[in-house]
């Protein structure tokens, strides 16, 4: 999945963001709008993950989608 897939099908997608990842709060998702590098950021921020580990949680999971 692409940047422009996550981006254009957002309103469909957050629910499966959220799904995986259920510490994103309503706030985060709101903020996060589609953007990769937003989501990468907040699911860094919230798990305590470092960059690498969260850039590759969100890899494994645009492949999976």
């Amino acid at each position: 999945m692409n940047t422009d897939i996550i981006k254009g099908n957002w309103k469909e997608i957050k629910g499966k963001v959220k799904q995986q990842w259920g510490k994103l709060t309503d706030d985060d998702l709101q903020q996060i709008d589609g953007k990769r590098e937003e989501l990468v950021g907040k699911i860094q921020a919230q798990y305590g993950y470092a960059r690498e580990q969260a850039e590759e949680e969100v890899k494994k999971w645009e492949d999976s989608y």
